[in-house]
């Protein structure tokens, strides 16, 4: 007699994590790439998307032969798991685990394989997101570096605090899918990486029209609907919270998005195409720490703080004499990082003690919930602002380490002439052939 698999293993739940890592890959390969292939200026398209694609790869391979076991496995610092391989198969075939969170939730009905690809996809958009900041002259050479040693040494250290186990989570710090690990982390370290390579040509800077807007939105559209997995993924079961992470992800989007069409309008006369993706991507960012942990009312809250704060960072603060010194080319440091910050501090005042990730059996224990500020316990607010401290330090130094030691190996940044022909000059490429 044969069994499809052993009795441990839920085909619903596994099913589910496996639809939800997929949409959230989509959201890198082709999302990103589309979007960024599309939203830059048409030198750049390429390269752009190319960059993406390669980080997507690369981070795969590092993840599957040391990190994912350095972000969820056995603890060897406060704030980093031990470097092991994730490949053998009796690793791959046996049941899900975190062993250093496991006591804070059900037995996982799934296989550690399942795992693996679901953390991979989260792993590989952040440093795609990182690219961002650096789009149009970080030189490919030192990309090619920077993106296993980032996702090494900088990215494993949030994810295990906050969601390995390590000492942030046993302090009481949440995060539900990235506000903190994957948003804040990309833009902080973004921002040092766009301040150590440079800037842009000034005329790249001056004119940067997007090459291919339709592509830029269909990009963005695969973005928003696959952060359904983003967020949906996050209970890992298929359960309500599950459900109510997905509705409050659209909810505080579609908020976002509308409020900073809205203040685009007002300012400038004119709804800007560009600027509802920005809303959009805001409002995702924002609602990705809180989405399981708040209710409708919360996400329509968080929506509207995701679009007018980080609005008001890149359109009033970043064009400030002193930011405007650092070319964040697609301003990640407002749509993720402020966006990401703002949702996690946020998740620390509204979070509902009503939603209940799991569902408890004794009278004493009702489940697994956090408690914010405005339902009286203002000590998730000071938790969410030192972990968010925390991750802004890490990322600030550990960056800035990565960078000066690759500049030791290769030029960070692509030389004059390259600058000034884009894609040709880079890959022999070019995204538009009119011959």
């Amino acid at each position: 007699m044969l069994l499809p698999s052993p009795e441990w293993l839920n085909s619903g739940n596994n099913a589910w994590q496996l639809a939800a890592a997929t949409f959230v890959g989509l959201q890198s390969i082709p999302g990103l790439v589309v979007l960024y292939g599309g939203i830059v200026k048409k030198k750049w398209a390429i390269n752009s998307a190319f960059m993406a694609m390669y980080a997507f790869a690369a981070v795969l391979l590092v993840w599957l032969l040391w990190a994912y076991n350095m972000a969820f496995g056995e603890q060897w610092f406060p704030f980093l798991g031990k470097p092991k391989p994730a490949a053998p198969a009796v690793f791959e075939l046996a049941p899900a685990m975190i062993p250093e969170a496991a006591s804070g939730m059900p037995d996982l009905t799934f296989p550690m394989s399942t795992m693996v690809y679901f953390q991979f996809v989260f792993a590989a958009i952040t440093v795609i997101i990182l690219a961002g900041s650096v789009l149009g002259r970080m030189s490919f050479k030192a990309w090619v570096l920077f993106v296993p040693a980032w996702m090494t040494c900088v990215y494993t250290i949030g994810a295990f605090s906050l969601w390995g186990g390590g000492w942030l989570a046993a302090a009481g710090a949440v995060d539900f899918s990235g506000g903190y690990v994957i948003h804040l982390a990309a833009a902080t370290s973004g921002f040092v990486a766009a301040a150590i390579i440079g800037p842009r040509l000034q005329v790249d800077r001056d004119h940067c029209p997007p090459n291919n807007l339709l592509a830029a939105l269909t990009g963005a559209g695969i973005l928003w609907i696959g952060w359904n997995g983003f967020n949906g993924g996050d209970p890992y079961f298929a359960n309500a919270d599950a459900a109510a992470a997905v509705l409050n992800t659209n909810v505080a989007t579609a908020t976002a998005l509308l409020v900073w069409t809205i203040m685009d309008t007002m300012s400038y006369g004119k709804p800007s195409v560009v600027g509802a993706i920005n809303g959009m991507i805001a409002g995702l960012v924002a609602i990705t720490p809180a989405a399981g942990y708040v209710d409708g009312y919360g996400a329509i809250a968080v929506g509207v703080a995701g679009g007018i704060i980080p609005w008001l960072s890149m359109n009033k603060l970043q064009k400030t004499a002193l930011m405007s010194k650092v070319d964040d080319t697609l301003s990640v440091f407002s749509t993720h990082g402020v966006a990401g910050l703002t949702g996690g501090l946020m998740t620390g005042v509204l979070a509902n003690p009503d939603m209940l990730m799991y569902i408890g059996t004794d009278k004493d224990a009702p489940g697994v919930s956090t408690t914010g500020w405005f339902y009286g316990n203002f000590h998730q607010l000071v938790l969410q602002a030192e972990a968010a401290a925390f991750i802004i330090v890490v990322n600030v130094i550990l960056t800035y380490i990565i960078l000066k030691i690759i500049s030791l190996i290769v030029p960070l940044r692509m030389d004059e002439k390259t600058l000034t022909i884009g894609d040709e000059a880079v890959h022999g490429e070019e995204a538009y052939a009119m011959d």
